[in-house]
């Protein structure tokens, strides 16, 4: 059974919305939601990984999160999977917008559409996300949006230039939106993982020697879990950070 290290009594009964959520960080943050009690909603294309979420979680007695397969990229598919989660959930009080993918590219391969492409899949949902919710959230007496960023334009990484100003970009959208959100009681703010030792990750870029760069860059010496990210998630949800907005939180054991 999954560990409880917290329990955050504002979270019962809240609820949630995860893109995302079928693997990786994005299952670690589902997870610990649905321990808390939260009633969670989340989206993927991952149907099977999905699926074995849902019923890992109902095995283990926690609160039963629902799932909705969800194109991100298609905006109009997304606000009306956000309606129809809500309807299931509740008023959805907790965002995190979680979903990304950080396929490698070199520059000089890079076109317009590719470009666009990878905008749509790793910054555009992010606000369209909030957009969506904002209504309810203020109709509710506020709430709080988690987005996610990334270390990897911290460390100045090549390899995947557009990924790296979308994720850059993240940070300036926690800002303008913690700005804009916060007279309805709405806190915006921005997780930036480092390298997590998700399933993807070991499988497509982790090797021994980056592994010993990155324990060499980072003061922690040892693996960045999913349910390391998850749990600042949590309280950054919880009314325990009530007045936290607008910043950006490095979970990455001191690397960057």
């Amino acid at each position: 059974m999954m560990p409880i290290d917290a329990r955050y009594p504002s979270l019962e009964g809240l609820g949630v919305l995860v893109t995302g959520g079928a693997t990786g960080i994005g299952a670690s943050v589902v997870e610990h939601f649905a321990a808390q009690g939260a009633k969670v909603g989340f989206v993927d294309i991952a149907d099977s990984a999905a699926t074995a979420l849902v019923e890992a979680i109902r095995a283990r007695g926690h609160t039963v999160p629902v799932y909705q397969r969800c194109d991100l990229t298609d905006i109009a598919s997304l606000k009306a999977t956000i309606a129809a989660l809500a309807a299931e959930i509740g008023p959805v009080r907790v965002l995190v917008n979680n979903a990304a993918s950080d396929d490698r590219h070199s520059w000089d391969s890079v076109t317009a559409d590719y470009w666009d492409q990878r905008m749509a899949v790793n910054l555009r949902h992010q606000f369209f996300a909030a957009q969506a919710v904002q209504p309810e959230m203020a109709a509710a007496g506020g709430g709080s949006i988690i987005n996610f960023g990334s270390i990897s334009w911290h460390l100045k990484q090549g390899g995947m230039p557009v990924y790296v100003t979308a994720k850059a970009a993240v940070e300036g959208l926690t800002t303008g939106l913690a700005r804009d959100f916060g007279p309805q009681k709405i806190r915006v703010n921005c997780v930036i993982p480092g390298w997590v030792m998700t399933e993807r990750q070991i499988k497509l870029w982790l090797t021994p020697e980056g592994e010993a760069r990155m324990l060499e860059g980072q003061c922690l010496k040892a693996r960045l879990l999913p349910e390391d990210l998850a749990r600042m998630v949590l309280w950054l949800a919880a009314d325990d950070s009530r007045m936290v907005t607008g910043q950006n939180f490095t979970v990455d054991a001191g690397w960057a």
